[in-house]
């Protein structure tokens, strides 16, 4: 077991080898099958053998080969899946984030406050006020942008 923060290099390799071979909940795959097209065997099952890496084992050289090609084939298809997965996922996330959005509209001439993010350099403290204002909106441009005085 590492004890000290300056040896983080050492366990790089086992957090690498988890954060591949978890699924990832948008595409519902782990990145090594998408990159590789096989499910990964982990150390473990190399040492104690899991009912897969039998069943691989008795295959002779021939028919393991061709059993490898046709994972390849299918490879196209599993990346595709997972694109559409993503794709419903991201759309999902969405339209959670979109219901709770309040449209609003601005005129010129109105009286607005600007927010204040905590990576700018307005925010120096911790007790530093949220908002810069009043501005005067001077124009509205399209998509929601504007120019303020």
């Amino acid at each position: 077991m590492v004890e000290d923060h300056k040896q983080w290099h050492e366990k790089l390799l086992f957090a690498l080898l988890g954060y591949r071979t978890t699924v990832c909940t948008s595409t519902r795959a782990n990145s090594y099958m998408l990159v590789y097209g096989t499910e990964v065997v982990i150390p473990t099952e190399v040492e104690i053998p899991s009912l897969r890496i039998i069943q691989k084992a008795e295959l002779s050289g021939a028919e393991w080969i061709k059993s490898c090609y046709e994972q390849l084939a299918l490879i196209d298809g599993k990346r595709m899946n997972a694109v559409c997965h993503g794709q419903h996922y991201q759309n999902r996330m969405s339209r959670a984030f979109n219901k709770r959005v309040k449209p609003r509209q601005f005129a010129p001439g109105q009286l607005v406050v600007k927010k204040v993010f905590p990576c700018q350099d307005e925010a120096k403290a911790k007790f530093s006020p949220n908002w810069q204002g009043p501005y005067k909106v001077h124009r509205v441009l399209t998509g929601g942008a504007l120019i303020l005085v």
